[in-house]
Formats: structure tokens, C-alpha cells, sequence
């Protein structure tokens, strides 16, 4: 059975069964603080778990995209070394909000694992949470009751609660789970060992398929459990391991998801899976991380270097590591397997076809970066083998190469082994847990419940429509970080505040209580669909009501540029191309920032065309048009786009301005002409394919006009007011330029004459051409001088000093002959003697410099250098 034909059984059999087939959320998570990617299927419908919204349908089936790098489930070391698992891989689930329950969910899975699918009963096993002290809670005799129903008792295994009792974080819903595991491996083998005794052991034919999480329980901050008043089903199945089942074979890795790509790698690489364990673990890992970039870019996640754009480009990494280390591969080729990807997959996510061009230019790009990595720290490793005195090499040096660089530890520790030196590993993991501390330290944050005050999960937003109202405080929390110290984190039964989302920054202002008490708002956020408002203190009677005031002015100009990026979206669209595409946003009080797809830097002529096509709609007054609450297909069929990385829902708000429509929840001008002006202050390159305009409108621009009008009045004050100011800075350029060449031809007769007085001095030292010197020449002076005697002497070993405001510089130039027969290094010189001048420097062995901030010690660092030849 095709994977296509596996997952499309699964969406159908749930169909049947009234679920509603919902498609794959992205992967990239934007309203979600505890989470950078979605890490397991459930994570798109936290908020009906959480009570904070409800479900269009009570019963639902998808496959998810999920991610599992980061944080609590991490799987990145283990993919490749095993056959199972994964970075990205898909998630086949079916939920129940408050509708079936255990039975059904036992049932259901079962009749479509052992009759549509028709695994063979005998190889499958069940676990059931069996109860756990600490918590209080019996086994679930629910579940095995159940489960008796379809299965021998022999094969019902009761599991700890590590294995088998589900939570969604330290608090949250949570509840025991049933999962179902498979014995593939050959009857020689099953008679060796029963396949019970190897169920959640991690071997690789005795697997986890299917969890059947039963969400019963909220834990709360200090760590008791509570009854949720509707309990809730959340299965997750495997979809790479059920098409290993399925298609008879012994790793995910030899179905159909990952063969196609596996023999692409084959082709490009000219390497054999299958032959070689290091050459296949390489493969695999290339296979699987392709994969979960492309699909991050699709979504709108780009290679960066923090946040989740960190862990796309230290997954991408990983496989180029993997490919130039064990491949042999030391130009880009992974952008290449993007092809056979989005033909693979393409049907089923059709972001992959429609981003394809992008993702290939990215991930091309990020290779090109990271191999000219390598190739740097591959110079400086040689260097610090070189500065190594023994053959043990600092676990402090190869962890600033790792962490300023980026240059893998376990490359290190290979080439190093091949140069007969070994790695100081335990001083590697002690720099290693260092900045592992100080990352935990800064990011520790603790968080208590709710209070609840008003028992109403209702919350209304009213922002668009004002800025003012009076409000109650539903419930609140406390949290403490390290960075941020005690914040209080409050929701209201209605809010004007708009939460941060879709680029907009959250709204800022004030809680004013009856007296006239204030307490200012300094962040609203959004998290699982709940608007929180974040404040430093409560309010001091909490119980009453507040008028809540949104920061005006900052409102009004977020609303200006937010407005000002529709138009430029318009406007890159009209002037460049249909091909541009919003590929993310920041929209500020002070600024806004706009990224897009598009191939090449903007002229002055484009830019121009773009700011006028931006102002041209200002001028133009044009009346803000809203439809709240429409169904998407309407809002598209309207001319509205959606984003790709963007979740919407079956209902959603259009924004219309003249000829520019977009589906958006942020706030917005009533009329363009309320923004003014519209000022472009920079364009320029984010990745391949991606490029980004930083403008401001508004009072910001009237404060760069001022700005750059004082800069002209100063800049003519500076010219003695002549009456056309270009044409007297033409001639003082003109001027500079002439007087610069002049500067330039003594420079090089001085240089010629210090060289002629130079060549006089030389003096014999053991056959050695040996001179030290001060002289008044620049670093550039110096370097040429240096050269041409190095052309006309052998064996020289020349040391020159000079000062130069006020620093001191010292340049060595060492004859290659005597690098290699002598082993004299021109670095270890100019260190050594650089202590001489209170500083330090590095080079090549046969040319190098120190700079330092102590000019009087250039004449004992000439005297010293003496003792390198003598």
C-alpha cells in the first residue's frame, strides 16, 4: 500500500465516522509562547482543550506536520542513527471536544488498524497507564476493560507513567493514554523473545504506532490534578512508522516517503545506500532534514540566527555537516533533493509546490554560507593545532570554534584524531554546560494558575471599533523571570487592547479604577486564543470595574504603517511582478518592516516607483473597507490573499483599500490620508529569494525631513553657504581626489627610499638576513616594503615598528625557506613580541602583525627579536 493511500484510508475512515477531515496547521507557531513549533498533532487545538474557545465540530481528523527539535521533545541526535526517528514527520490523529470517549476511540482504532489496514492482531500489543501513588490515581481499568474486548489479556501491558500518562506541559490538560505498538521483526527472532518484553525499549522493529491520549485531568502550578468538566479524546499515529508496517519493510527509512529522495541522494552523490553505515547514517539524515527545512520555509520560517530560525539553520547544518564529512560533498547539493520533495509530498501540501523556487533558493544559500564555514574553521582549527604544545587540544578553544563559528564539535574531534591529536571532551562539556546555565538562567521563568475571579470564558475584543472601556477582570496570574522579575498577567470579560499578531505589536496603555488609581498596560499578547494583558502590578481592588485605556497616539501610528504595508504590498506587486509575496511583517509605532519575494535588489528607479505608488493611494483619501466574519471563500473569491504560514479560520476579516485586499485581524487607518507620507529608509537582502523595505510614515517622517534638513543647513554652513551646494561638493571631491594621488606618489617614494636604507642594513645572523627596525611608514607602506625585500633576499627575517596615532604596530616578514626548514613562524613572533607594545596580533608563518596601545615599547620588542635568530 502507496503512503498516499495509507493517509487518504485513515481521513476517510475517520470521515465515515463523523469527524471533520481539517487540513495541517503550520508548523511555525506565532501565538504560542510555550512552543516554537508544533511538536505533537494536539497542538493546533490547545485552546479547545483549554477551554478558551469553541470547536466548529466536536469530532475532527487530520495528518499534522509536526517538528520535534527543540525543548522538552527532541529528537535531532537520534535521527539517522536509527530507523525510526524523525525532525519532521506526520501525525495521523482523530479528536473528540467533550463528545466519545474511551470506548469509541479503543474501538475505532482498532477496527481500522486490524480491518482496513489489516495488520495481523498477533503482532500488536496495548499499554495501559497503571496507575501512579504520587498522583493518587488508580489504573486505568477503564481502558483495559476495554481493550478486552478486541485483544488477549496477555497482550494489554501495563505501563508507568512515563509511558503512559500524556501531559500538554508542567501544567495543563493532561490524562492517561493506550498506546499501540508492533512486533515486526522475523518469527526466528519473535522465538528468541517475547515482543512484550521489548514493547517501549526503544528496538527498532518492536514500535509505537498509535497513542490514544484520554484528557481527563488539569495539572495545576503545584502539581495536583483536577477533573476537567469535559473530557476529551487526542490520538497521535506515526505516519512514517505505519507505512513501515504496511509496506512489509524494516525502517521508515526504506518506504516509499523517503526511497524517492534516498535515491536522489544516491545519484547526486554518487554514494550507495546500504553499503556503508556511516555513508547510511549520513543519508538518512539528509533525507529526513530536507524534509523538515523545506517545510519551515513553506511556512514562512526562514534560516535565521535566533528563535525558531536558529533551530531550522542548525537542522540544515546538520545535514551539510553530514554530507561534507561522510559524502564527500563540498559544494551545495541538498537544495537539489527539493525537487523530488514537493513532487513526493506535493498533493497532499501544496505549499510545497507553490514555494518551491524559494525553498531551493534559501536552502542553496544557507549551504554556500555554511560551507564557507567549514572551510574557515577549518583554517583556524589548523591554527589552534598549531598553538598546541602536546597533543591534547583545549576543550576551551574547540568550544569558542564551536560557538563563535559555528564549526561542529564531532568534526572537530575527527579531524583532529586524523591529525593524531586528541579533543579535551570534558573541558568541551564544561564550556558547553557553562552557556547551557546562562541560557537556562536568563529564560527561567515560573508561572502560577489562574485566579479566577468571573467564571466566563467569553472574551471579546472591541479595539477596532475603540479605545476606551469599561472592563472586569475575569481572571490573573503571576509570573516571575529572571529578565522581566514579577509580572502579572490579566484578562478581561472585553478588551480594546490588540494583542499582538500578525506582525502588529501589542497595544500599550492604562487600568484607571474609580479614584483615579492607574495601572499601566505594557504588553497585550495573545496565547491559545486568550488576550492577556501584561502589567508590573494589580490593580488594588481587583474586584472592580476598570476603565481600560488604549495608548492613543502609539495605536494611531501602528495603524499607519500596519495600513502603509497593505499598500506596499500593492504597490511591490504592481511595479515588480505578481511573483512578490508578503513573506513577513513587523509593523511598530516607530516603523515597519516588510519582507517579499522577489530575485534581485530594487534600483533607485523601482524604489522611487514604490514610494510613489504608496503616496499616490494616500493622496488619494481612500476609505478603510471591513468585512468582518465572512466566510474565507468569500473573502477569496473578493480578491483577498491569504499568507502561506498563516492560520485561518472558516470565517475571517477582510481589509480593503481601493485595489488592495488581504485577509488581516490588525488595526488600520479609517483613510490612507491619515497616514501622511510614506518614506522608504532601506531595502536590502534577508536570504535568497527574500528581500526587505524598512519605511516609516507619518510623524516619523516628518521627524526624518526636519532631521535631514538640518543636515543640509549644516552641511552648506560647513561649504560657506555657496549658492548651489552639489556642485561645491563635486569640487571639494574632485579636489580630495587630486591631492590624494598626490599623497600617494611621495608616499611611494618615501617608501622607496626607507627600502634603499633598509637594504644597507641587513646584517648576517648565522646565515640568516636579519634586520629590526623602526621606521615611518603605514601598516600598507610597510607590508610593500617588506614584500620587495623578501623577492630580492633569501633567508630574511625582517622586523619592522612603527607608530601611528599614537598606536604601535609591528609587522614581521620571515622568508618561506626558513618557515619550512627552520619551522619559523611569523605569528608566534609577533605574539611573543607584541607584549612588548601592550597588545597582540596573528597572520601567516611567513608574514604577520601586532597592534598594540603602548608605543614606547617598539624599541625593546626590536631588541628582543634578536634572540628568534641568534
Amino acid at each position: 500500500m502507496k503512503s498516499q493511500e495509507i493517509r487518504s484510508k485513515f481521513l476517510s475512515f475517520f470521515e465515515n465516522k463523523k469527524h471533520a477531515i481539517v487540513p495541517s496547521a503550520p508548523m511555525v507557531l506565532k501565538d504560542d509562547p510555550t512552543l516554537m513549533f508544533v511538536n505533537a498533532g494536539m497542538v493546533p487545538f490547545k485552546e479547545f482543550f483549554l477551554g478558551n474557545a469553541e470547536p466548529k465540530n466536536q469530532r475532527v481528523t487530520d495528518t499534522q506536520k509536526c517538528l520535534r527539535v527543540s525543548g522538552k521533545h527532541n529528537d535531532l541526535e537520534e535521527v539517522g542513527y536509527d530507523t525510526y526517528h524523525h525532525t519532521l514527520f506526520e501525525m495521523l490523529g482523530n479528536w473528540s471536544f467533550g463528545d466519545y470517549f474511551k470506548e469509541e476511540a479503543i474501538a475505532w482504532a482498532w477496527e481500522l488498524l486490524t480491518e482496513v489496514y489489516g495488520i495481523d492482531k498477533d503482532i500488536l500489543y496495548v499499554t495501559v497507564f497503571e496507575g501512579d501513588d504520587e498522583d493518587g490515581l488508580p489504573m486505568d481499568s477503564e481502558a483495559y476493560d476495554f481493550w478486552k474486548k478486541h485483544i488477549s489479556e496477555d497482550r494489554i501491558l501495563k505501563g508507568n507513567k512515563k509511558d503512559n500518562f500524556w501531559e500538554m506541559g508542567d501544567q495543563g490538560p493532561c490524562g492517561p493514554c493506550s498506546e499501540i505498538h508492533v512486533d515486526i521483526r522475523s518469527a526466528e527472532e519473535k522465538a528468541k523473545i517475547d515482543g512484550k518484553d521489548l514493547v517501549n525499549m526503544d528496538h527498532p522493529q518492536v514500535v509505537e504506532i498509535w497513542n490514544l491520549v484520554f484528557i481527563q485531568f488539569n495539572r495545576k502550578a503545584n502539581g495536583s490534578l483536577e477533573s476537567l468538566p469535559n473530557k476529551h479524546i487526542d490520538t497521535g499515529m506515526g505516519f512514517e512508522r505505519l507505512c513501515m508496517v504496511l509496506q512489509g519493510v524494516q525502517s521508515n527509512y526504506d518506504t516509499d516517503v523517503f526511497t524517492p529522495i534516498i535515491r536522489e541522494v544516491e545519484t547526486i552523490t554518487n554514494k550507495d545506500y546500504g553499503k556503508d553505515e556511516k555513508v547510511d547514517i549520513a543519508i538518512r539524515v539528509i533525507s529526513d532534514h530536507v524534509r523538515a527545512v523545506a517545510f519551515s520555509i513553506a511556512d514562512g520560517q526562514l534560516p535565521s540566527n535566533s528563535g525558531a530560525g536558529y533551530v531550522i539553520r542548525r537542522i540544515l547544518r546538520r545535514a551539510v555537516r553530514y554530507g561534507f564529512t561522510f559524502l564527500d560533498k563540498k559544494e551545495p547539493f541538498i537544495y537539489r533533493l527539493v525537487d523530488v520533495l514537493s513532487e513526493k509530498m506535493g498533493k497532499a501540501f501544496p505549499e510545497l509546490k507553490s514555494q518551491k523556487q524559494l525553498i531551493e533558493n534559501v536552502i542553496k544559500e544557507e549551504e554556500q554560507s555554511f560551507l564557507r564555514t567549514l572551510e574557515q574553521g577549518l583554517i583556524l582549527l589548523n591554527r589552534i593545532v598549531e598553538e598546541t604544545k602536546d597533543d591534547i587540544v583545549s576543550g576551551e578553544k574547540a568550544f569558542e570554534l564551536y560557538d563563535t563559528y559555528g564549526f561542529p564539535i564531532d568534526l572537530t574531534s575527527l579531524i583532529l584524531s586524523e591529525k593524531g591529536y586528541t579533543l579535551d571532551e570534558n573541558g568541551f562539556k564544561k564550556e558547553l554546560q557553562k552557556q547551557k546555565d546562562r541560557s537556562r538562567a536568563a529564560s527561567e521563568m515560573s508561572t502560577d494558575d489562574w485566579t479566577i475571579l468571573i467564571d466566563d470564558s467569553d472574551q471579546e475584543f472591541i479595539g477596532y471599533d475603540t479605545l476606551e472601556a469599561n472592563v472586569k477582570i475575569t481572571r490573573y496570574r503571576k509570573v516571575t523571570s529572571k529578565k522581566e522579575g514579577d509580572m502579572y498577567q490579566l484578562v478581561f470579560n472585553l478588551t480594546p487592547f490588540y494583542a499582538e499578531g500578525g506582525g502588529q505589536v501589542g497595544d500599550k496603555g492604562y487600568l484607571e479604577d474609580a479614584h483615579g488609581d492607574v495601572v499601566y498596560i505594557l504588553d497585550t499578547k495573545k496565547e491559545n486564543n486568550v488576550i492577556i494583558h501584561f502589567t508590573k502590578n494589580l490593580p488594588e481592588d481587583i474586584n472592580k470595574t476598570f476603565k481600560a485605556v488604549v495608548d492613543a497616539k502609539q495605536r494611531h501610528r501602528t495603524e499607519c504603517n500596519h495600513t502603509a504595508t497593505h499598500l506596499l504590498h500593492q504597490a511591490l506587486r504592481e511595479v515588480l511582478g505578481t511573483h512578490v509575496e508578503q513573506k513577513g511583517s513587523a509593523v511598530h509605532s516607530k516603523y515597519l518592516r516588510f519582507d517579499f519575494s522577489h530575485f534581485a535588489k530594487l534600483t533607485v528607479e523601482e524604489l522611487r516607483d514604490v514610494e510613489n505608488f504608496v503616496n499616490a493611494r494616500i493622496d488619494g483619501k481612500l476609505p478603510l473597507e471591513e468585512k468582518r466574519n465572512i466566510p474565507m471563500e468569500e473573502a477569496i473569491a473578493e480578491g483577498a490573499m491569504a499568507l502561506f504560514g498563516e492560520k485561518y479560520g472558516d470565517t475571517v476579516r477582510a481589509v480593503r483599500f481601493g485595489q488592495s485586499v488581504e485577509l488581516c485581524g490588525g488595526t488600520h487607518v479609517k483613510n490612507t490620508a491619515d497616514i501622511w507620507h510614506f518614506k522608504i529608509v532601506s531595502e536590502g537582502a534577508v536570504a535568497a529569494g527574500i528581500r526587505r523595505i524598512e519605511a516609516i510614515t507619518n510623524d516619523a517622517v516628518k521627524d526624518f525631513y526636519h532631521e535631514n534638513n538640518q543636515a543640509f543647513f549644516e552641511m552648506k554652513d560647513l561649504l560657506n553657504n555657496p549658492k548651489e551646494p552639489i556642485k561645491a561638493l563635486q569640487n571639494l571631491q574632485e579636489e580630495n581626489t587630486s591631492l590624494r594621488k598626490q599623497i600617494e606618489s611621495l608616499l611611494k617614494d618615501k617608501a622607496k627610499n626607507i627600502k634603499r636604507e633598509l637594504k644597507n642594513e641587513l646584517t648576517n645572523v648565522n646565515g640568516i638576513q636579519f634586520l629590526a627596525k623602526k621606521v615611518d611608514l603605514d601598516a600598507a607602506g610597510i607590508k610593500d616594503v617588506a614584500f620587495e625585500l623578501g623577492n630580492q633576499f633569501n633567508n630574511l627575517f625582517l622586523l619592522l615598528g612603527t607608530e601611528q596615532n599614537g598606536k604601535a604596530l609591528l609587522s614581521c616578514y620571515i622568508s618561506k625557506d626558513l618557515v619550512t626548514n627552520k619551522q619559523f613562524n611569523a605569528v608566534q613572533v609577533v605574539r611573543e613580541l607584541g607584549k612588548y607594545i601592550q597588545g597582540g596580533g596573528g597572520g601567516q608563518p611567513f608574514f604577520a602583525t601586532a597592534g598594540g596601545k603602548n608605543p614606547a615599547g617598539i624599541e625593546a620588542a626590536l631588541i628582543a627579536a634578536q634572540e628568534f635568530v641568534k
